[in-house]
């Protein structure tokens, strides 16, 4: 049996706890185990106020039981940045995910999550992120808490701090999904919070969840991710998707990756270097159809106006440059196929959804499995 695959039964046997939700045990006051049979909490765990609103579960004095010496490989408090995982943990994370969709296809769901609350704090709009994460938590049993536009319609309108908010909310709460317009922002809500913080976006930084998902969905579609050749296309600079998915790719061996954008949107230095680092080869191409008939993925962005500002005529000379359309599919190897983050404008055409290649609607569907794997993993432990 795979680390993966004892970690998962072990979870599925014995109930488990997060590091930073130890302290919201039992009425007995208990010092449970952790979910990687060692005592005691985290670093910034700290003591709840709602201790005894969360059930002491059955079978979590047993936990001790769970192998030790992998388990603590694979902790982590809060999902914030695709660089915190490993391979391993990758693989033990979409594991889960691939359980998961066993889970949504039952009409009765489950109820591993009842009695756990989630909030979700979205400071920029968002269609698929705010509720595949809702519809994750109440496929799973739990409740949720939103808050949409909470940059406009929260007390942040007034001038409230974002460690105040993140204070307040976590007292109503066992977790935090949020998206935030500052880069860095769940960095600092992770680290005042005692109740884990899932990043769903923060700016033009990173978007981990998104990475995950999309790592999920070449394995998926391609059948492998040693190996592969992959396009990232369009804003690449303002893009947090892209640079959350090379950070991901770069654990894997063998992988190539492409950029193509407009000049006004290039890849940062930053994200070149670390690849390079990582001994991942990367190249800049201006010419889509030559990199699309090497690729395995070709994976498209839009062009985001809002991060332009006042700047409109660099956003119109960005825009439309480079589109995937029928032609760039008649170069395409028929195992390939085109990736996109979602919300598309005009950079991949219509008339490319009826092609099998055109992955991005299942891309998105993956989005709930691996969100449900995540609150899962967060909430109860492997």
């Amino acid at each position: 049996m795979s680390a993966a695959s004892l970690l998962f039964s072990c979870s599925m046997h014995v109930g488990v706890f997060h590091p930073k939700l130890a302290a919201k045990s039992s009425p007995w006051n208990l010092k449970p185990k952790t979910s990687f049979g060692h005592s005691g909490i985290s670093e910034k765990s700290k003591l709840s106020r709602k201790g005894d609103e969360i059930m002491w579960r059955a079978g979590a004095l047993h936990v001790e039981s769970a192998p030790s010496s992998v388990g603590q490989k694979f902790q982590f408090d809060d999902v914030i940045e695709a660089q915190q995982f490993d391979r391993e943990t990758l693989d033990a994370i979409f594991e889960v995910a691939r359980s998961m969709e066993s889970i949504e296809s039952n009409s009765s769901g489950s109820q591993m999550l009842k009695g756990y609350l989630m909030a979700t704090l979205f400071y920029e709009p968002s269609t698929r992120t705010r509720l595949s994460f809702e519809s994750a938590m109440k496929r799973l049993g739990g409740d949720v808490l939103t808050t949409e536009n909470a940059r406009e319609f929260s007390s942040a309108a007034k001038g409230e701090t974002l460690e105040d908010t993140i204070r307040t909310v976590e007292g109503y709460s066992d977790i935090i999904v949020m998206r935030h317009f500052e880069s860095g922002a769940a960095k600092r809500a992770a680290a005042t919070a005692s109740i884990p913080v899932i990043n769903a976006g923060d700016g033009p930084g990173q978007h981990p969840t998104q990475a995950l998902l999309d790592v999920y969905t070449i394995e998926r579609e391609i059948g492998k991710l040693d190996g592969i050749r992959v396009g990232l296309v369009g804003d690449l600079a303002n893009g947090r998707t892209v640079r959350s998915l090379a950070y991901l790719l770069a654990k894997y061996q063998n992988v190539k990756i492409y950029f193509v954008s407009p000049n006004v949107v290039k890849m940062k230095d930053d994200i070149k270097e670390y690849l390079t680092s990582k001994g991942v080869e990367w190249e800049e191409s201006a010419d889509l159809i030559e990199v699309a008939s090497k690729c395995d993925v070709v994976y498209q962005t839009r062009i985001q106006k809002e991060r332009f500002g006042e700047n409109i005529d660099l956003y119109e000379e960005a825009r439309g440059k480079y589109i995937v359309n029928k032609d760039v599919l008649r170069v395409m190897q028929k195992h390939a196929v085109v990736m996109h983050p979602l919300p598309r404008l005009d950079e991949i055409t219509v008339d490319v959804d009826s092609d099998p290649r055109a992955a991005y609607f299942r891309q998105a569907k993956n989005g709930l499995y691996i969100r449900m794997a995540l609150l899962k993993v967060l909430l109860l432990g492997w």
